[in-house]
């Protein structure tokens, strides 16, 4: 009777075991069909104007974009790592913008605009520091909102209201802002996560304005996203995986990208208004509560 209840144990293990290898390695090849998919050229011949596009989901995106036959100009306040980003993509430029600076947003629209003969693309990246919550929220300054405020939100409003009559001449403009999962629920970072609620207001706010110039506004809502701001914290990133997000990891940059290509491509030639979210279901399935409910 032992042996059999051992055999029986031994069998559902090597079962569970081969089970979880399994959907861990569609998990795995699922992640990596994205980078195999053949890209075409549905934007080709596009300008586009990527901010924040130094490193991270910025410099992903214009990789992507460049990929289906943009034109993309990379820009961010660092504008050595904006450099090399650039000089690795086939047509691409870079140039320095301060998006706090609505002198440096011009310029930078103008550069776009003569270096590729019009601007089609629009795609708002450019994030203020992000400071930690306080232990308690009456302690945490003026300073920390400002930056949010005039960087992360005042930013997209500099660019796209300087972009605008450049995207609506084209014919086949897009604006396309990533915002984050921190606009529609509690993650923490007070000022941030309102920044980020404030553009998918104004997201909606100006694709209704902008419509009638056939200019399309549209928001991606990333989740957690493993960039090298979580150097050095692979660990909290396996958990968050593990436990939190339903499709079994952390976004990629890659990710985002893909995301932005659709909107700024023809192929969402009907989508304006939307915030999109990119977040491996995170928002649309309650981990904790079914935990909860199942014990």
């Amino acid at each position: 009777m032992e042996h059999t209840e051992h055999t029986e144990h031994t069998e559902h293990t090597e079962h569970t075991e081969h089970t979880e290898h399994t959907e861990h390695t569609e998990r795995t090849e699922r992640a990596e069909h994205v980078e195999r998919v053949d890209l075409g050229e549905r934007l080709d011949g596009y300008g586009v104007l990527i901010t924040g596009a130094a490193r991270g989901i910025g410099a992903a995106t214009a990789r992507r974009l460049a990929a289906e036959g943009a034109r993309v100009l990379v820009t961010d306040v660092d504008e050595e790592e904006a450099r090399a980003t650039a000089a690795g993509l086939p047509g691409a430029e870079s140039v320095r913008c301060d998006v706090s600076d609505q002198g440096s947003v011009d310029a930078a629209v103008a550069y776009a605009v003569e270096a590729f003969g019009g601007l089609d693309v629009l795609v708002n990246n450019a994030l203020g520091p992000v400071a930690p919550d306080r232990d308690r929220f009456e302690d945490e300054p003026d300073e920390v909102w400002a930056v949010q405020h005039d960087v992360t939100f005042m930013g997209a409003v500099r660019c796209s209201r300087a972009a605008l009559p450049h995207l609506a001449a084209g014919g086949r403009g897009a604006i396309v802002t990533i915002g984050s999962v921190n606009a529609e629920a509690d993650f923490g970072n007070h000022a941030y996560s309102a920044a980020k609620a404030g553009l998918a207001s104004f997201t909606r706010t100006l694709a209704g304005d902008a419509a009638a110039r056939g200019v399309r506004v549209n928001q991606i809502n990333p989740g957690t996203i493993a960039t090298r701001a979580w150097a050095g914290r692979e660990e909290g990133l396996a958990a968050l995986a593990e436990r939190v997000y339903p499709l079994g990891r952390v976004g990629t940059p890659e990710d985002i990208a893909a995301a932005v290509a659709f909107l700024a491509s023809r192929d969402a030639s009907w989508v304006t208004g939307t915030v999109l979210r990119v977040d491996g279901g995170l928002l649309a399935v309650n981990r904790h509560f079914a935990e909860v409910l199942g014990d």
